[in-house]
């Protein structure tokens, strides 16, 4: 199978090409987004291979099926880049990664909550420079407090694993009681119920239509005052300007973001030689409690061997079966 991979970076190719399945397909990889400019680029090609910002709308998708694509492989666990009403008419199926390394995405989870509640950040651009004062560096104690875990799935309940084992208490949100969490204790409640208790939010749920603005105006003003706010899941589920509203007003005492919901046209490059042109991006970088990862929770060896071996598997099995285990229904 001729498959084209798209938003490819260095490390992509590397660990694709090491793939044992690799010798399966041939692979041409594009450093390019996928989008209405650049889909001309499928031509010739039974497959492609997509991230998390690449645009797979219906335009792109039409575009797709009439060029002979007929598998969209997401290297990645999220679709919502991808709209699935549209493949579905033209004949499109879309296969995913849906866990590659949920240790690497919770463990980097909990690095940004302890670097944001320490500011460890702070104190290391302190220490190059020569300063050793202590004042505004002060953190909490995490044992005792009370952490909400919002999404139990594989990540989260590993996040919440670890919450346990640093003494906290776990109250968990999700339409679906994971018996693993339960088993640590946590209390399963109503996001509005768990708000005004929780010293600490940590966000593992996917992005549909029902959680975009997940943390919006209205459930910050029910959030307990002082709170840590933590998202490594999609950047969609924050409003942004609402949460930074939160954090001028005092509300959030901390905001560790590895997501952004306009992280499409930042991350993954280099706009270090150029203004960026985002306000509202840059008005969170001002705040000195607030830290930002651009989308490397995934980034650990472990994961990106399982990303290329599952990805490449995927495309394999349909390509023998015209079905995947791992198929987007």
């Amino acid at each position: 199978m001729k498959i084209a991979v798209f938003s490819t970076k260095s490390y992509d190719e590397q660990f694709f090409k090491a793939s044992k399945a690799s010798s399966a397909h041939e692979l041409v990889f594009f450093d390019v987004r996928l989008d209405e400019k650049t889909v001309q680029l499928v031509v010739g090609f039974d497959a492609i291979c997509v991230f998390v910002n690449d645009a797979i709308n219906a335009t792109v998708i039409d575009r797709l099926a009439d060029s002979g694509v007929r598998i969209i492989a997401m290297r990645c666990a999220g679709y919502n880049n991808v709209d699935l009403i549209r493949a579905k008419e033209r004949g499109l199926s879309i296969v995913r990664v849906p866990a590659y390394s949920p240790y690497a995405v919770a463990e980097h989870a909990v690095a940004l909550l302890l670097a944001l509640n320490r500011h460890l950040h702070k104190a290391y651009n302190r220490v190059r420079e020569g300063n050793f004062e202590l004042s505004g560096l002060m953190g909490l104690d995490l044992h005792g407090k009370t952490v909400c875990v919002v999404g139990t799935g594989r990540i989260g309940a590993i996040f919440a694993q670890i919450m346990h084992g640093f003494g906290c208490q776990l109250l968990a949100v999700d339409s679906y009681q994971n018996p693993d969490v339960l088993k640590l204790g946590a209390t399963y409640m109503p996001l509005e119920e768990a708000l005004p208790q929780s010293d600490v939010i940590s966000l593992h749920c996917p992005l549909t239509p029902e959680t975009k603005h997940l943390i919006n105006h209205d459930r910050l003003v029910r959030m307990k005052h002082g709170v840590l706010l933590v998202n490594t899941g999609r950047g969609a589920l924050i409003d942004t300007k609402a949460v930074i509203a939160a954090l001028k007003s005092h509300i959030l005492r901390g905001l560790a973001l590895d997501v952004y919901e306009e992280e499409d046209k930042l991350f993954f490059s280099d706009h270090s030689h150029e203004i960026i042109s985002d306000d509202t991006f840059m008005r969170l970088t001002t705040f000195p409690n607030v830290l930002i990862t651009g989308h490397q929770a995934f980034f650990t060896h472990e994961a990106l061997t399982q990303i290329a071996e599952v990805t490449l598997g995927n495309l394999i099995e349909f390509e023998k079966t015209g079905k995947c285990t791992n198929e987007v229904k």
